[in-house]
Order: C-alpha cells, then structure tokens, then sequence
C-alpha cells in the first residue's frame, strides 16, 4: 500500500512568522558619574563662593578698568609683538629646517646647534641678554652701512622681539623639518624623475604637502606665544602685563589689575583658539574622509540627545 502524502495547493500563500515582540532597552545609571558631577560642581560653586566674598578684592575695580585706555593699549602691543615674533619665528624656523635636512654638513651642524641653543635656555634668559648686550658690545658697528650706540638699537620693543622671534624659531624648525619628513619620499623621488631641481621640488611638491603637518601646531604656537609675551615685562615693554601691573602699583589694586591682564590674556587665547580649531579642521580634509564635528554641532547634537527619550527599540 501507498501513504497518501497531503500536499498544500500551490497558490496557498505562506503563512507570516509572528512579529517578535518590542524589546524595551533600559539605559543603565551611572551613579558614579552623578555623584562625582555633584562634587565637582561644589567645589567650583566654593572657590567661586571665595573670591566673590573676598572682602579686599574691589570687583567694581575690575569691571572700571577692564577697558582703560592703557590697559587696551598694552594689549594691543601684546598683540603686535606676538604677530611679529611669530612671523619671524616661521620664517627663520622653515630655512633651519631646510637647513638642517640638507646633506651639507657645516648648515646642517649650524641648525643643530641653533636649535640645541635656543631651546635649550630659558626665554627669560634670552631676553636678558639681548637687553644687556650693551655691556658687551657698546657700539653696534657694521662697517659703512650702520653704526650706532647698543642702547640706542636695543630699545625694550626691540629686545622683545629678538628674544621671542629667535626662541620660536627654534621651535618651528622642529615642527617644519617634521612636516618635511612627513612627505614621502617617492614624492621627491617622482620630481627628480621629472627634472626638477631640489628647490623647485621643494617649493612646488614638498612644502605644500607639509603644510598639512605645520599650519596646525603652527596655531598652538601662537596661541602660547601670546602667553609667552608676558616675559618682555623683564625688559621694560609696556605689554599688558607690564601696564596693568603699572595701574596696580599706583592705586594698590595689584590683584584687581591681575584679574583684569588675565582676562585679556583668556580673551586673546579663546578667540584665537577658536581660529586654531577651524584651521585644523580644514587640513583635515586631505587625511579624514570624516571631519570632527564643530563646538556649535557639538552643542547641538547634546541639546537633541537631551531632548530625545532615554529608552528605545533596539
């Protein structure tokens, strides 16, 4: 005998499978994060609470000298000195670089031992000696083209400017000759290939593939180089330090007047700071395929995440 096999007609459609069933997720609490949150903002609300009840801080003092006119013209020489140090800086930093990469040995021993120098002493001491160069050398004599007393050639801007513009350079040839080296040498290879000359290589395939590795520390170098500048006070430059300090002095205000130059310098710092992070954005283009988000997206996706329910389907 044959089994008789049940088969189902064709255009039987199939049955659906149930819908598996909502999984609610529960977010987990971190009660560390709430209790450490907590004691973290107590101690800030009592250092705040200290400062605000001082009895001998004159906060009105603070808010009437915020923009004396010497105190925004001893930033705005803050400022220039900076700018211009820094410009020296990165010019003198990229020829030590180069110089230091070359394959002659007498330049590439002279950038060493500038570097090894200028990084190795005190900004403070540099300072020093280029303002008391006079001791040394009294008459700055260069033959037919300049002759002048040191004093004379050595004013506190000038003094300023040496001191900081030669020690940044230190710096920046580090930053650039790691730029240079960054570049890969089937680059420099490749142009060879093509006839070019080793200037020509470095000026059109090289550097601007480097600027990639410089532009940013090159913007955290300024920013602390408008901190640095508070040193120049050693040689009389009238910065914002030195003239706030000078309105302290005269009307026994000196931790008021100290308040008002570290809110200058934290002005100065956060707007360029600001500058620093969208130039470093931009250079990473050509090596993120996904940018970090801005502080303004940042924000906004924290306010969306605020806004959103704690729980969801997963």
């Amino acid at each position: 005998m044959t089994d008789k096999i049940d088969k189902e007609p064709a255009d039987t459609p199939p049955q659906a499978s149930p819908a598996p069933e909502t999984i609610k997720a529960i977010p987990v609490r971190h009660y560390g994060r709430y209790v450490s949150a907590v004691i973290v903002l107590a101690l800030v609300a009592l250092l705040v609470n200290a400062f605000a009840t001082a009895e001998k801080i004159q906060w009105s003092a603070v808010g009437d000298k915020l923009f004396d006119s010497t105190v925004l013209a001893g930033a705005g020489r803050t400022l220039l000195i900076s700018v211009l140090a820094m410009i020296v800086g990165v010019v003198l930093g990229v020829l030590l670089a180069v110089m230091r990469l070359s394959k002659n040995p007498v330049t590439s021993w002279v950038a060493w031992a500038y570097i090894w120098f200028f990084r190795g002493t005190p900004v403070y001491v540099q300072l020093l000696l280029w303002f008391n160069l006079a001791l040394i050398f009294p008459i700055l004599n260069l033959g037919p083209i300049y002759k002048n007393e040191m004093t004379d050639v050595m004013t506190p801007f000038m003094c300023a400017l040496l001191g900081l513009g030669l020690n940044e350079a230190a710096y920046m040839a580090e930053i650039c000759r790691a730029g240079l080296m960054a570049v890969d040498e089937g680059q420099t290879e490749a142009a060879h290939a093509l006839g070019m000359s080793h200037g020509k290589t470095l000026r059109r395939i090289v550097i601007p593939q480097a600027m990639r590795v410089i532009v940013p520390p090159t913007g955290n170098e300024f920013i602390n180089m408008l901190k640095t500048s508070s040193l120049v006070y050693a040689v009389t430059y009238n910065e914002l330090l030195r003239a706030t300090s000078t309105i302290g002095s005269t009307s026994y205000a000196v931790m008021e007047m100290l308040f008002v130059a570290s809110i200058w310098y934290l002005v100065m710092t956060s707007v360029f700071s600001v500058f620093q992070y969208y130039l470093e954005r931009r250079f990473a283009r050509g090596s993120s395929r996904n940018l970090p988000p801005t502080p303004f997206q940042k924000i906004r996706a924290n306010l969306l995440s605020l806004r959103s329910p704690q729980g969801g389907a997963a």
